[in-house]
């Protein structure tokens, strides 16, 4: 037992000597290694981040909206309609929701308006997110100006903006009063923008949302489920566009796998010749070089998820904004919670630090199988 611990130290000594005395190549290796990793988990990260976030947010959506669709496209849904839903068994309420969305040539950015009704605001008040009021650089007590549908300007006071925590979805939202809306937008009190529905049992949302198709064929019911898998789609597809683009840097790190995989410098096998003409077995040359191996992948995994979590958690990744929340001219401006499973590293380990590592023991055991001399004399 003694002798085997002895060899034991005696192989980690080896390898921690031969990592030095190479340690500029090792240290370019593990740099690109590093960056790689960086690469792969800002993306991972963020894009788990942004789901759970969405996943958060669509817990206190409706259950269901019930939309009019004339020629493809939605429609205002007259308010006749609550008490035909109201009479589906199995729905418990129906609300009506007023939003639109409103041009501001002055920011060149879009609002969302809303009229909600569990916030009582005068026909002359709004409430702003934080994304319009550092656009346009309006604050509580200001006036904000906003063209109406016949071309007349009306003015908004502003009575508050909305807390900075909720900026993710409420950057470019404004809120105002039913009769400001509907003065906004020449919006007829007959009609509503879409219907909610709450239902008494959960699971029979797919049935009621047949009975409201079959009752109203001009509606088309929305689950809170299916937004759900909407937003995952969308950051899916931006998170694979955000890989392409660092596609390049991964062919780098691949080739230099496959580089590594596919030979050794005269200098490493003739290091393992000596070894194993002192009297080291195949075994112990293989488990030194995948210690050696281990030592760089795993330092550079870790230097580099460290600071993909810095990069996603504190500057809100900065480096792939673009690419993964999508252009607008109001970004919100907001930290995500950070939210990390085992999956995710496992796959980032499986997808780093295996490659490399077999890259480093299959040659090194392919060398330690030919004859010492023979790889001395190479």
């Amino acid at each position: 037992m003694e002798r085997w611990i002895e060899r034991q130290k005696n192989i980690l000594d080896f390898t921690l000597s031969s990592l030095f005395r190479r340690k500029w190549k090792n240290a370019a290796l593990a740099l690109v290694y590093v960056f790689l990793v960086f690469l792969l988990a800002s993306v991972i990260f963020f894009t788990h981040a942004l789901k759970q976030e969405a996943g958060i947010i669509l817990q206190n959506a409706p259950e269901m909206i019930v939309q009019r669709s004339i020629a493809g496209r939605q429609a205002p849904i007259p308010l006749s309609y609550i008490d035909k839903l109201k009479d589906i068994t199995g729905v418990s309420a129906v609300k009506k929701r007023l939003w639109g969305y409103y041009y501001d040539p002055t920011a060149g950015a879009n609002y969302t308006v809303m009229a909600p009704e569990d916030v009582q605001l005068d026909p002359r008040s709004i409430i702003i997110g934080e994304g319009v009021s550092r656009t346009r650089q309006v604050f509580k007590g200001s006036t904000m100006r906003f063209r109406a549908y016949d071309g007349k300007i009306i003015a908004f006071e502003v009575k508050s903006i909305m807390p900075s925590e909720s900026e993710l979805v409420s950057s470019d939202l404004v809120l105002m009063s039913e009769d400001g809306f509907r003065r906004l937008f020449d919006a007829s009190g007959e009609y509503a923008t879409d219907l909610t529905l709450q239902v008494k049992n959960p699971r029979e949302l797919s049935v009621i949302a047949s009975k409201v198709v079959h009752a109203l064929p001009d509606t088309r019911p929305i689950l809170r489920d299916e937004l759900l898998r909407t937003y995952e789609s969308v950051f899916d597809w931006r998170s694979g566009m955000a890989l392409f683009l660092v596609s390049g840097a991964i062919l780098a790190f691949l080739i230099l796998a496959w580089d590594k995989a596919s030979g050794m410098s005269h200098e490493e096998k003739r290091e393992i010749g000596i070894l194993k003409g002192i009297g080291w077995e195949t075994s112990e040359v293989v488990l030194m070089k995948f210690w050696e191996g281990m030592v760089v992948s795993l330092s550079a995994f870790l230097a580099g998820i460290i600071l993909a979590y810095i990069h996603v958690f504190f500057t809100s990744a900065a480096f792939f904004e673009p690419a993964l929340k999508g252009w607008a001219v109001l970004y919100p401006r907001f930290k995500l919670t950070p939210f990390i499973d085992a999956s995710q590293v496992a796959t980032l380990l499986f997808l780093t630090v295996v490659p490399y590592t077999l890259a480093t023991v299959i040659p090194s055991w392919r060398a330690a199988t030919v004859d010492p001399d023979s790889v001395m004399r190479m």
